[in-house]
């Protein structure tokens, strides 16, 4: 599975690739308003169970590395997870890519392949209160905050609300 976007190539995770993943689950700016830093041995495991190929029938994830394709560089991966013919899609950018709209780029991206290769129609997410980037990245794609639980999730001793959204496309 190859996606090409105008300034983005994404491929599925591989060995090579945990460098990456391991700075994108310890990185402060990064993990700042997701969750606490894990455990080596969690992101390990993290990181095994997405290498497994993905299919629609997959338990694991659909994990895809983000590649800048100017520069090659890779810059955050991004993916989902499939459940009852629910999407619920994540993504994690270096800090030196915010803000520069290829969260928007690859989500849109993703959505575009699931839809047209997969065949999938509805997607979800779920984000910590605050997080305002991620919030942003998911309005620019048509996703709709339909819940917000409060106290749902705890990050450096202090709890957020959890805001649920969902996409549900047609064609």
């Amino acid at each position: 599975m190859h996606i090409q976007t105008a300034r983005l190539t994404m491929s599925p995770l591989t060995a090579q690739h945990w460098p990456l993943f391991y700075q994108l689950h310890t990185d402060p700016q990064v993990i700042a308003q997701c969750f606490d830093e894990p455990a080596l041995s969690d992101i390990r495991t993290r990181f095994q169970s997405r290498l497994p190929p993905w299919t629609v029938t997959a338990s694991h994830w659909l994990c895809l590395v983000i590649r800048e394709t100017a520069t090659d560089q890779l810059i955050g991966v991004t993916g989902f997870g499939l459940r009852d013919g629910v999407a619920e899609v994540g993504y994690l950018l270096l800090p030196q890519y915010h803000d520069l709209g290829y969260g928007s780029e690859s989500l849109l991206a993703l959505i575009a392949h699931a839809k047209a290769a997969l065949g999938i129609r509805h997607f979800s997410a779920v984000v910590t209160a605050g997080n305002i980037g991620s919030e942003k990245v998911l309005a620019k794609a048509g996703f709709v905050l339909t819940q917000v639980v409060p106290s749902a999730y705890q990050i450096g001793g202090n709890w957020y609300a959890d805001h649920h959204y969902r996409l549900s496309t047609t064609g």
